[in-house]
């Protein structure tokens, strides 16, 4: 593929907005993290998600040997945070130091204080996609959601959050545009 063609697809994916996330795991004893907006719900019954993990990351390595991490979905008062786990080469070793969080019961991946909301979970499968692997992920425990929080959004290759609200169409008329599948 040429630069401008890879460069017209960020451009395009870049239109596409989408939530911001911390994803987090431990091994032996230090904490690794990475801001990942390439994150999904896939199933309900059982609870899976999905998360695209660069190879060439010293996160991958460490996700891919624990089997387990921590997700926390960012507020819109969470831009810095996402900034710096995904600034390159920062130092591995009290990389929370600033950053409020507490460790997961069921992972000891760690969680951020203020998220919209966190999940633990568990690696069941992952396969190679280009540069990337994608981790599908067992839910393993769901932290509180805070319903007054706005989330931050990655849309244009800017944070951002939500806007006003946009109106509702009601069931079962011509435009029901309802119909989400997660």
């Amino acid at each position: 593929m040429s630069p401008d063609q890879i460069a017209e697809f960020r451009r395009s994916m870049g239109r596409f907005a989408t939530g911001i996330t911390v994803v987090t795991t431990k091994l032996d004893g230090i904490d690794h993290a990475m801001t990942a907006n390439s994150f999904t719900s896939v199933s309900l019954d059982p609870l899976l998600v999905l998360v695209c993990v660069e190879r060439e990351t010293r996160f991958h390595e460490a996700v891919i040997e624990t089997g387990t991490w921590g997700v926390s979905v960012l507020a819109a008062d969470q831009r810095r945070h996402a900034l710096w786990f995904a600034t390159r080469g920062r130092p591995l070793e009290g990389q929370f130091m600033q950053v409020p969080h507490v460790a997961g019961p069921r992972t000891g991946a760690a969680l951020l204080v203020g998220a919209v909301t966190t999940m633990e979970c568990r690696t069941s499968t992952s396969w190679q996609a280009g540069d990337h692997d994608v981790l599908l992920g067992e839910v393993l425990e769901l932290g509180p959601v805070d319903l007054q929080a706005d989330p931050l959004l990655y849309w244009s290759s800017e944070y951002r959050t939500v806007g006003p609200e946009v109106p509702s169409f009601r069931s079962g008329t011509s435009d029901d545009r309802s119909g989400i599948s997660t």
